[in-house]
């Protein structure tokens, strides 16, 4: 049998492991399956530019259509694999074609949760996840018109951002103590709440929802409290679920995603992994991890690639992530989970731009960035090389960012 890579998910990460599969060497047939009718796009501006209308569809594109023509692909967009048979290394399609391949790569991503609430099937009602959703928003929206955010995590408060800047009223509704309580210190999740409030939305924590009310098309959202938040458009942003239930069907190892190994192997030699759906290996947190990031999913397509073509590099990169609200861009590099100590360079009570430096037991793990890329960039430097910095110079201001790691 000849060489065939087939890919499953049309993702970030199946846009990168087409690109670095040719910059390897592979010249074996690819394929490329995926459930949506579109060529692999970039997800981060559906809850921004393209949200409001300054980005188009073809903006969107992560590789322009001729890409896969002159990487000789064979698209199948629009079809879903229903069975990995692995002894046999086929996939079956929903319409019951069968597909024999030599090597296969799943970047089936992830979805959105979703929570069962009353009226969430009303017309107006979203959760944002793909570029379907979002061309469906745009109905809803307009100035003057109101829109409640369920979750106040960085999608929610991305969309609140996009709303406001269209002038439409807005209300996020939080239930637990603080936005971005997950994710960020207390100084972030105020930081932002302050921000947010200062644009002119109402954010409300540690308030549950009841139901989503109206006829055919939502009118608000009832709270846990009886009060009613009226609305015209409701999305609900509450976190991702990874898809692995390909893989698991398969017998594929599962441990909160796919589980792969520094060489995004998972325990069938000829199956790979990669991006949001995949858990793998990280030695600079020395432990594993699932994560939801572009960047993620682009170094990790490439290290899936290099194993693919019998060139295996483990996987040893830094997780950083961004978000763009208003005219704040935050850069986050490193993980910041289980710190027990922050640092403020800046003022986070006052103004636009400062950085909290996250340390676990005297070690730097992570920091948080807003409109202050040299602390980021030094950061991303320091946490890759492991170099540490001293606290005390962190916070002083005075002193350039570059003499303060060591």
């Amino acid at each position: 049998m000849s060489e065939h890579c087939i890919i499953i998910g049309a993702s970030h990460a199946a846009a990168q492991l087409v690109s670095s599969l040719r910059q390897e060497g592979w010249e074996g047939k690819i394929s490329l399956i995926g459930d949506e009718p579109h060529l692999p796009y970039h997800r981060p501006p559906l809850s921004k530019a393209f949200f409001v209308g300054e980005k188009t569809e073809e903006d969107l594109l992560i590789r322009a259509a001729d890409f896969y023509v002159k990487n000789n692909v064979d698209l199948l967009l629009g079809s879903r694999v229903t069975n990995i048979d692995r002894d046999a290394k086929k996939v079956t399609l929903e319409d019951g074609a069968e597909i024999s391949y030599t090597k296969l790569a799943l970047t089936t991503g992830a979805r959105v949760r979703k929570i069962p609430f009353t009226g969430s099937e009303l017309a107006g009602v979203f959760y944002m996840r793909d570029l379907n959703d979002v061309k469906q928003t745009h109905k809803f929206t307009g100035p003057g018109k109101s829109a409640v955010i369920i979750g106040g995590g960085y999608i929610g408060l991305e969309t609140a951002a996009s709303l406001r800047k269209i002038g439409m009223s807005v209300t996020v509704i939080e239930t637990m103590s603080r936005v971005l309580q997950r994710v960020t210190a207390p100084e972030v999740s105020a930081f932002y709440t302050r921000i947010h409030t200062e644009e002119g939305v109402d954010i409300r924590t540690e308030a549950g929802v009841d139901a989503i009310v109206g006829d055919k098309h939502v009118e608000g959202v009832r709270l846990a409290d009886g009060t009613t938040v009226a609305a015209d458009l409701v999305v609900i942003g509450v976190g991702v679920i990874p898809n692995i239930e390909l893989a698991e069907a398969a017998g594929l190892t599962i441990d909160n995603g796919v589980a792969v190994d520094e060489f995004a192997t998972t325990n069938d030699p000829d199956i790979f992994a990669a991006g949001d759906c995949s858990n793998h290996y990280n030695p600079i947190y020395d432990r594993k991890l699932r994560l939801e990031s572009v960047q993620n999913a682009t170094d990790q397509a490439k290290i899936a690639a290099k194993s693919i073509c019998g060139k295996p590099v483990a996987y040893n990169a830094l997780p950083w992530f961004w978000s763009d609200q208003y005219d704040l861009k935050l850069q986050i590099a490193g993980l910041s989970q289980g710190f027990d100590e922050v640092i403020i360079r800046g003022n986070s009570e006052q103004g636009r731009s400062f950085a909290a430096f996250y340390f676990c037991e005297g070690r730097f793990i992570a920091v948080d960035a807003v409109n202050r890329p040299k602390e980021f960039m030094m950061s991303k430097r320091a946490l890759t090389t492991g170099q540490t910095a001293d606290p005390v110079k962190l916070a002083d201001e005075s002193i350039e960012i570059k003499d303060v790691f060591n």
